[in-house]
């Protein structure tokens, strides 16, 4: 080998361990040097301090296992498979639903920093905890979902957002259940009005025939990632969307549950 021959590999070796170490620079470093906690922000390794973590979720609360809503009679036993009474009169077009805990305070603050603050690792976070509350629950591992989709922003919004906050958590827990992630499975075809300002019905309405699909479906288990999850409205749209188009299924997966008045 001659010299130049030896020194553009070694050249080339040095470069590609260089990059190794920059890559791995920021895992060895969150790990050795802590953050500060999402909620009150003391010092911790991980996004949420020990005492917030178990302070502040209620994983473990009994929810509808149809639309997530927390259930206060229910014997624990039952939690796997009992029905609120409005999904007993009217069942949603959605099969299930996965929710970590209600939107209330401090936990609200979660996910107005992903969603107005860019603190995206606070998508990872929650990705984390869905995935590990799904996988509890299922009896079998063909109750996973063939594909995960985030619920769409519309064209303005995520040029105005600069990224989904749905699909930041879809993506993650798509990796953690080891299935594919879509981003672009569903389109927003209609710049709805913000739903926070509408009634259940005007919130059904407002986005009746916002989805459109821009892929296949037909026998598909769908999985749908939405941060919060308040009527509902917005994710029954999207699984008449995936039914209409041959959807077998359609499981959502949402942080947090705003509890029915």
């Amino acid at each position: 080998m001659t010299f130049r021959a030896y020194f553009s590999s070694s050249a080339s070796h040095f470069t590609q361990f260089t990059r190794g170490v920059r890559s791995a620079w920021p895992h060895a470093m969150h790990a050795i040097l802590p953050n500060a906690c999402a909620l009150c922000g003391n010092l911790s390794h991980s996004t949420l301090c020990p005492f917030c973590d178990e302070s502040y979720w209620n994983e473990s609360a009994l929810r509808c296992c149809v639309c997530a809503v927390p259930l206060t009679f229910a014997r624990r036993e039952q939690h796997a498979s009992y029905r609120c009474a409005d999904c007993v009169a009217e069942k949603p077009p959605f099969d299930a639903t996965f929710a970590l805990a209600d939107y209330r305070a401090p936990l609200d603050a979660l996910a107005v920093g992903l969603k107005f603050r860019a603190q995206l690792m606070l998508a990872r976070e929650f990705a984390r905890r869905l995935a590990r509350l799904a996988q509890d629950t299922w009896q079998d591992p063909s109750d996973c979902p063939d594909v995960i989709a985030p619920v769409p922003l519309a064209d303005r919004r995520l040029r105005e957002c600069g990224y989904n906050q749905a699909w930041q958590i879809a993506r993650a827990l798509a990796r953690s259940l080891n299935v594919p992630g879509d981003p672009t499975l569903v389109r927003r075809v209609i710049d709805t009005a913000p739903q926070s300002r509408l009634d259940l019905d005007a919130r059904r309405l407002n986005v009746g025939r916002a989805f459109q699909l821009a892929g296949r479906v037909e026998g598909l288990h769908v999985g749908i990632v939405d941060d919060v999850m308040t009527t509902g409205a917005t994710l029954e749209a999207l699984a008449r969307t995936l039914k209409a188009a041959g959807a077998r299924r359609v499981t959502n997966f949402v942080a947090l549950r705003t509890p029915k008045n």
